[in-house]
């Protein structure tokens, strides 16, 4: 086998290693490891009834050989009790292992939710490593994995009892059939693994195939009516399309190895039933077995060479296993890799009151472009800045570096922590949920009382934001709910309470009046919260207490004490 391969079998088991240690040291742990050496004994259990039946099958087919009618009831018997105890044995076995799949599910999907939700790791995920679907990797590829791994090493240690137990069985008959089924499970696993070795790529890439449509399809629901009013359905029927035939082109070439491999698999499983009675019924007639030995030895054979053969029997679902396998190893990989990586070269220090720029420079995503050159300010609390240029790109790098989300820099920024510090993008983003959960930070569900709320939705004047939704306590979709108008003044009532030292309003005039933004302005002043507002549109025409202008070269100025409210900035603004 070349070292590659070999390489790449002892990392799975490594990976599964990892994975099982991570459960049984979990808070899961005893539960998992008392529902494990449940199914084992459970197991040991269903062997020796296994071994029992086929005795009790050769007995009973050898009564009615002999016309033996006592023998007959007597073994009748016995299969129906065997045939009972069998039946209570098997579902308690599969509910085990159901519980124990859920419970390995629950613990790792939790893990790798922490791990995905924890740093911003879903923010930098993409960009930073490109594994794609994230998503689906821990809610489809996690529950695939936990239940056929669960699988796999029960058919592994099953298949190892099975042989152990039947090994001696089939010597017994005869040693002779023994080694045919050794031989033919042997060859049938080499020659299964010949034919069926593209599947694990082809699988691999369904799996992506499979969730890019499937993306779109969430993004024609999400966008329908910006798709409608811009009469972009052709361009996404398009991609769509494209994207059908790409899963649909990956799929035939799946059912093209499936049908190959098929004619193999199907011809091994029905030659099983009579190769034994090929070796054994010549025996019958010469009066040297008795009639019961040729179904017993067909039971035994069948079930020796089935545990020998699960590459033969289970390889379809071990190369899907394989690909899910290495997707959730990228995945756990590049959440590792983005939690090492620093995503913000500018070091970022907190202070509770003020936010000071030291020696900031800031370029392009790509790296290709000066977008601020070592900016030096310091912002007091409770003070109003505007920041203007001709290009929205410096001041929405500068946005997204001071909330810790742009890597492309160097200095020191120094700032509240994030609780103490609220960013509000030019679109607002509003989760599904209540309209409580929607305007409190999470905690303060039940400690913040009603009237509070409705204060300030009254003052903003989102009084009737209330009706709409039901109460404060009926889950929402906001996007369908509300206007962008009405979505940009709930975020801005989450300021109002949640008390941040500052908020940092990205270009609030796309949605908002002047008259709206300069009551804002007033509302924030008396709460004693420092304003920095990114110009777009009327908010330049409003009082501040300082302007930064940003050029396009990347030079910047500051001009403080501006002109009375009424006073037009518009000339340093886009």
């Amino acid at each position: 086998m070349p070292i590659a391969k070999l390489l790449i079998i002892r990392l799975t088991w490594k990976r599964l290693r990892g994975v099982l240690r991570t459960l049984v040291r979990s808070d899961q742990g005893p539960k998992a490891v008392m529902f494990a050496v449940t199914l084992i004994i459970l197991m040991f259990a269903i062997n020796g009834l296994n071994v029992v039946n086929s005795f009790v099958g050769r007995y009973f087919m050898s009564a009615i050989e002999n016309r033996n009618e006592a023998m007959f009831q007597k073994q009748a018997l016995y299969y129906v009790g065997v045939f009972l105890a069998s039946t209570v044995v098997l579902v308690f076995y599969r509910f085990t292992e159901e519980r124990l799949g859920i419970l390995w599910r629950e613990q790792l999907t939790r893990r790798l939710t922490d791990a995905y939700m924890k740093d911003r790791t879903y923010y930098r995920l993409d960009s930073a490593t490109g594994v794609a679907n994230p998503d689906q990797r821990i809610s489809e590829d996690v529950r695939a994995f936990t239940t056929t791994t669960l699988s796999f090493v029960l058919l592994i240690v099953n298949g190892t009892l099975t042989a152990l137990s039947f090994s001696g069985v089939l010597w017994t008959i005869s040693p002779q059939l023994f080694g045919v089924a050794v031989a033919y499970a042997a060859v049938g696993s080499v020659l299964t693994i010949y034919l069926g070795k593209p599947l694990i790529r082809l699988n691999y890439d369904q799996l992506d195939m499979e969730a890019d449509f499937r993306s779109d399809l969430i993004h024609v629901r999400e966008n329908s009516e910006s798709i409608a009013l811009a009469h972009r359905e052709g361009r996404f029927k398009a991609r769509l399309n494209k994207r059908l035939d790409a899963l649909a082109t990956n799929f035939r070439r799946l059912i093209r190895i499936n049908r190959n491999l098929g004619f193999f698999t199907n011809g091994y499983n029905y030659f099983i039933q009579i190769i034994p009675a090929l070796m054994i019924a010549p025996l019958f007639i010469s009066g040297n077995k008795e009639f019961g030995v040729i179904t017993q030895s067909t039971m035994a054979f069948a079930t020796l060479v089935g545990a020998f053969s699960l590459i033969v029997t289970q390889f379809q679902s071990i190369s899907a296993f394989t690909a899910v396998v290495a997707r959730l190893h990228t995945l756990s990989d590049a959440i590792e890799k983005t939690q090492r990586t620093a995503l913000c070269m500018i070091e970022v220090e907190e202070s509770p009151d003020r936010v000071v720029y030291e020696n900031v420079t800031i370029h392009s995503a790509d790296w290709s472009r000066l977008l601020i050159s070592e900016l030096n300010m310091e912002i007091t609390r409770g003070s109003r800045w505007l920041v203007v240029g001709k290009d929205d790109a410096p001041k929405v790098a500068l946005f997204r570096a001071t909330a810790g989300v742009w890597s492309c820099g160097d200095g020191r920024i120094i700032r509240p922590n994030l609780d103490d510090i609220l960013f509000l993008p030019e679109r607002p983003y509003i989760p599904p949920g209540t309209l409580r959960e929607a305007l409190l930070r999470t905690g303060m569900e039940l400690i913040t009382p009603d009237s509070e709320i409705m204060e300030v939705l009254e003052k903003l004047g989102l009084s009737d934001v209330v009706t709409h939704a039901n109460g404060l306590d009926t889950n929402q979709d906001w996007d369908d709910l509300l206007s962008i108008g009405e979505q940009h003044l709930l975020s801005v009532s989450r300021i109002f309470l949640a008390k941040p030292a500052f908020v940092f309003l990205d270009r609030p005039g796309s949605a908002l009046a002047k008259n709206q933004i300069a009551s804002i302005l007033d509302m924030l002043k008396e709460q004693g919260t420092g304003v920095v507002i990114l110009s777009k549109n009327g908010e330049s025409r409003l009082r501040y207490d300082a302007v930064l202008e940003i050029m396009p070269n990347g030079a910047w100025e500051v001009r403080r004490e501006l002109p009375a409210d009424g006073a037009d900035l518009q000339d340093l603004s886009c």
